[in-house]
């Protein structure tokens, strides 16, 4: 199937590894110019190269932002010019007990999750209006909806993310720009996969080991294992196509089965 990108522009931030990385790399396979985002500028060329690599007749750049800082979004939005796709993937994730979370940290992820997906919406939007097409998606979790209890902080932010999602796609009514949300589940991105193997190394394990018990105290997941970045990636790529045209203001499922309500 062809998704007809070719020609459009990609922006997808915090993409250097994980789920951005690989939303990156299925834009990338269907001929979109992909722009790369990463705290890190090493981190960031390596990644670059990398996808270079992987998609040679693709036209691959990155810009550096942090987007706990938003003087360095504004820099960053400035300098990428028209965005035909905007997808806002970067966060923070972490474990906490509740009690234990400060104000500080509260702050810093609403900062980062939410506040990063607003500015760069803000900045980019009218673009898309003004010229007619365009696509943004928001990367969410199953956690904005079934928060859990150890990670309240982060459900927030996911819960927020589909608020704003939602609001923003009733501002594109009768144009060709669509704003849609998508629900990840357990996936194993490379922090998970890093997080993994340091428990397993813990408790002397082998890594498949342990990574198969995690997945098994989750008895909500029908697929009964992680879901892999490029199985998100998948739908976004979709979502980012002229072919999504009747989808918009939607929060879409790619949880792996964990929310198995019909709503």
């Amino acid at each position: 199937m062809d998704l007809q990108l070719q020609e459009k522009k990609a922006f997808i931030s915090g993409s250097t590894q994980g789920i951005g990385y690989a939303i990156a790399a299925g834009l990338a396979a269907e001929g979109a110019s992909v722009v790369l985002n990463g705290r890190d500028a090493t981190r960031l060329d390596a990644a670059v190269d990398r996808l270079r690599t992987e998609h040679p007749n693709a036209e691959i750049s990155g810009v550096a932002a942090d987007f706990s800082n938003a003087e360095d979004v504004a820099r960053l939005i400035d300098s990428l010019g028209e965005v035909d796709i905007l997808v806002n993937n970067v966060g923070l994730f972490g474990l906490a007990n509740f009690a234990s979370v400060t104000d500080e940290d509260w702050a810093r992820y609403f900062e980062v999750n939410v506040m990063s997906g607003v500015r760069l919406s803000r900045g980019l939007l009218g673009g898309m209006l003004e010229r007619g097409w365009g696509r943004v998606v928001f990367i969410s979790s199953e956690s904005g909806v079934n928060v859990p209890a150890n990670m309240v902080h982060y459900g927030m932010t996911k819960a927020a993310m589909l608020a704003v999602g939602n609001g923003l796609a009733k501002l594109t009514r009768g144009t060709s720009v669509t704003v849609n949300t998508v629900l990840g589940g357990p996936t194993f991105s490379d922090g998970v996969a890093a997080s993994v193997a340091a428990v397993a190394d813990a408790q002397s394990l082998p890594v498949d080991t342990m990574k198969n018990a995690i997945i098994a105290e989750n008895h909500t997941t029908l697929l009964e294992r992680f879901i892999d970045p490029a199985e998100i990636a998948h739908l976004v790529t979709y979502l980012a196509s002229p072919l999504s045209s009747a989808t918009n203001g939607a929060a879409l499922r790619a949880d792996g089965g964990v929310l198995t309500a019909m709503l």
